[in-house]
């Protein structure tokens, strides 16, 4: 099995005799201070929040729908976002946006913590959503699909597996803050982490000449179906907008949005009144939500094997159809807890190996030029969806009458997902091989 991003170097290098060398894997360095990075920016705007709530809740007054709302409005906000901030990131590269960003996350981190009521509290967090959208995933997927081309998916796992860490290391740390410290103290002691953490690492960690500067403003020619699944590089602004309003483009992000909304209302809303209802203990039930956690770290440890043993159309479609599958086990599975477990397991294998899928179809399906634009348009409803899940899923179970029902009827909207992902690729066979695409690179099944 040949890989397009396999076959691209050699292609460059017969075209331009540049050195084989140069395709050498560029080195872990970029991706320690990313990691490093997606730690703590995970860890305090994100992982943060869902600890100190009930804190919140308590001293201010506000209702938890409220204060909650304000949270999911600015994942919305970072959603929306993400479309200027890619187009930002092919321009001017990761460093400037990432530095910028995570500036401006520290301030609205402390304006948080200052608010002095919810209108001002909704404010700082949509500010936060902005920052969000420059120092997350996105920007760091960019910056490794930029810098790491044809190793992108050994840099990317490296880089999921460790911000998978940021629970890990956040939660209790919030927590013990909180022990000693008023929520307020607390978020101003973590905005001062975030600044003192994640402005030096971006600003001096991510001084790598960026690739992407130059072909963003390079002028191209017309080329041919620039938005069909494999077709040419999408090098120019029309060129760009011809990929952004096409048929597969929507297809497939629609297909993954269907399935992030899916595996999020599951694991975030439903799955740990499902486990006690099936008679759980609440302590097994919480064990079994952080095995699913160990479950997406398995899941993305997988995603590079499979991609050497299969094509960007047969992956999206594989990984999508598990998860209505495990989905519509869990709805089905009625027990015992040992079966549960391994279906919840498996619920975080198929998310965790989402996660790469976002990060990596892109690129392989229209090529890594202008990968921020089109990575940026392509997973912003994918983000609104995982921001709107868990009161989706709750606004479903209410609809349906019971989590059995509401997980049934997730599990048909995800796999309705992989009609979507299917017919993105225009109807060939999974695995068949596509069109030439960036710069003459194919896949090759």
């Amino acid at each position: 099995m040949t890989s397009r991003e396999e076959l691209a170097p050699a292609a460059r290098r017969a075209a331009t005799g540049t050195p084989a060398a140069e395709d050498a894997f560029p080195g872990w360095r970029i991706v320690a201070v990313l990691s490093a990075g997606q730690i703590v920016s995970w860890g305090v705007q994100y992982y943060a929040f869902p600890v100190a709530l009930t804190t919140i809740t308590a001293d201010t007054g506000w209702s938890t729908a409220a204060t909650t709302g304000a949270f999911t409005a600015g994942l919305v906000v970072s959603a929306l976002a993400g479309i200027p901030m890619g187009r930002w990131l092919d321009r001017f590269g990761p460093r400037p946006v990432m530095t910028a960003g995570s500036v401006l996350a520290a301030a609205s981190m402390a304006a948080v913590a200052l608010a002095p009521s919810l209108g001002w509290f909704f404010a700082a967090w949509l500010v936060a959503g902005v920052a969000m959208s420059a120092t997350l995933y996105q920007p760091a997927f960019a910056a490794l699909t930029g810098w790491y081309g044809p190793h992108r998916v050994r840099a990317l796992t490296a880089l999921t597996l460790v911000a998978g860490l940021a629970s890990t290391v956040f939660a209790p740390l919030t927590s013990l803050l909180l022990e000693q410290l008023s929520w307020r103290s607390t978020y101003l002691v973590l905005a001062g982490v975030l600044g003192v953490a994640t402005v030096p690492l971006h600003l001096m960690g991510l001084r790598r000449p960026w690739p992407g500067a130059a072909a963003a403003a390079a002028p191209s020619a017309p080329i041919e179906r620039p938005g069909e699944i494999g077709g040419p590089a999408p090098a120019s602004d029309g060129a760009v907008r011809a990929v952004l309003t096409s048929r597969p483009f929507w297809l497939l992000s629609g297909g993954l949005t269907l399935t992030a909304f899916g595996l999020y209302a599951t694991s975030v809303t439903l799955l740990i009144p499902l486990l006690t209802e099936r008679g759980m203990s609440a302590s097994l039930a919480a064990t079994t939500l952080g095995l699913l956690g160990a479950g997406q770290l398995l899941g993305r440890l997988g995603y590079a094997p499979l991609t050497a043993r299969t094509g960007p159309a047969t992956r999206a479609v594989v990984i999508v159809a598990a998860s209505a599958a495990a989905i519509g086990l869990l709805a089905a599975v009625p027990g015992p807890a040992w079966a549960l477990i391994a279906v919840a397991v498996l619920v975080g294998a198929v998310r965790g190996a989402g996660t790469l899928l976002q990060a990596t179809v892109v690129a392989e399906e229209w090529g890594p030029a202008r990968y921020g634009s089109l990575a940026g348009a392509f997973a912003a409803p994918i983000t609104a969806a995982a921001a709107l899940a868990p009161f989706g899923g709750a606004a479903l179970t209410d609809i349906v009458g019971s989590r059995t029902g509401a997980l049934t009827a997730l599990a048909c909207l995800v796999a309705f997902g992989t009609v979507l992902v299917a017919a993105a690729h225009g109807g060939r066979r999974p695995g068949e091989p596509l069109s030439a695409g960036v710069g003459g690179e194919q896949t090759v099944a």
